[in-house]
């Protein structure tokens, strides 16, 4: 995450000591990701020490002030668009890929647990959301925070949809569908829609 680029923005609209800084990014960030006062200062030396801010002491506290080129750099960072790098590290991803390369039917089982407790996780965002949250002076801050939550868990959620499909032997999908629909004639939930169906609950 771009601790460093975020204390530059915070800088660029007005100089601030480091504890204002802390609590500046937390709060413009949602509460979402927790700074602790030692990791601002740390970041902060080390833009000084690049040339992207300068500080001077002001009533026995140190206050910081963007430079030109600390804002160059921030532009730099605005501008920069997603490529076709590989994605993040993704601990869910990981865990997945290094299960199916370990064994497909402990995989199936990794996939279901990570599904349900996700299922859960996303009914607890979509509780939150008629709450109002009190971790950002913005609400639009706040409600934006919720949507990712709720967005990154479905998309999690598709994700391990097509894991178990592809992994899962074709043949093996085909009595899965055919046992499904005798089922589903029975009235009993079907595997496809077990997902969609616990969200409901």
């Amino acid at each position: 995450m771009g601790v460093r680029e975020g204390l530059l923005a915070l800088l660029e609209r007005e100089p601030a000591y480091g504890y204002q800084l802390k609590t500046g990014f937390e709060s413009a960030t949602g509460g979402m990701w927790s700074l602790n006062v030692g990791q601002v200062y740390a970041t902060l030396d080390r833009l000084e020490r690049d040339g992207f801010v300068v500080s001077k002491e002001h009533d026995g506290q140190r206050s910081y002030e963007i430079t030109a080129a600390g804002s160059k750099e921030l532009g730099s960072w605005w501008e920069s668009v997603p490529s076709d790098d590989p994605p993040p590290r993704d601990e869910l991803m990981v865990k997945v890929l290094i299960a199916i390369a370990h064994d497909r039917e402990h995989a199936i089982e990794v996939i279901t647990h990570q599904r349900d407790s996700l299922l859960m996780l996303l009914q607890q965002h979509r509780r939150a959301m008629t709450r109002r949250g009190a971790k950002s002076a913005d609400p639009v801050v706040d409600a934006l925070v919720r949507d990712a939550l709720i967005v990154r868990a479905e998309a999690d959620l598709r994700w391990l949809d097509l894991c178990e499909e592809r992994v899962t032997p074709k043949r093996a999908r085909v009595r899965t569908r055919e046992s499904d629909s005798v089922a589903a004639n029975d009235g009993a939930p079907t595997r496809r829609t077990r997902s969609s169906r616990k969200e409901r609950s």
